[in-house]
């Protein structure tokens, strides 16, 4: 199995937009998520986090939903939002991350494929 370190970036995100998803045979651990305010106003940001991940064995037996990571977070003029500050998202075949922005922001995601 390899671990690949990897990033991904887009730009001028406004709307609902799927930035990031997991290729087949591979595991996504997420490091950290910036999202950058780019506009000369305040911004909300949502990231979300789809699974489509079918039920497991045992305790755990159920299959996982769409969730938000944060929604509708401030972000000022010029700043950025920061997530997952010490913490990791592990992504597993098909999942997803999505921005939707109330204007432009620019995201970064850092992150780590085992494949």
């Amino acid at each position: 199995m390899a671990n690949t370190f990897k990033l991904v970036t887009k730009a001028n995100v406004t709307s609902a937009d799927v930035i990031y998803t997991v290729a087949g045979s591979t595991t996504t651990v997420v490091l950290g998520i910036m999202v950058g305010n780019t506009t000369t106003s305040q911004i909300t940001a949502t990231v979300s986090l789809a699974s489509d991940t079918s039920n497991r064995a045992g305790a755990n037996n159920e299959a996982n939903q769409t969730v938000e990571l944060v929604t509708s977070a401030p972000i000022p003029v010029g700043g950025t939002l920061e997530l997952l500050a010490g913490n990791k998202v592990v992504m597993e075949a098909t999942d997803t991350l999505s921005l939707t922005a109330t204007g432009s922001a620019d995201i970064a995601i850092s992150m780590m494929e085992i494949t």
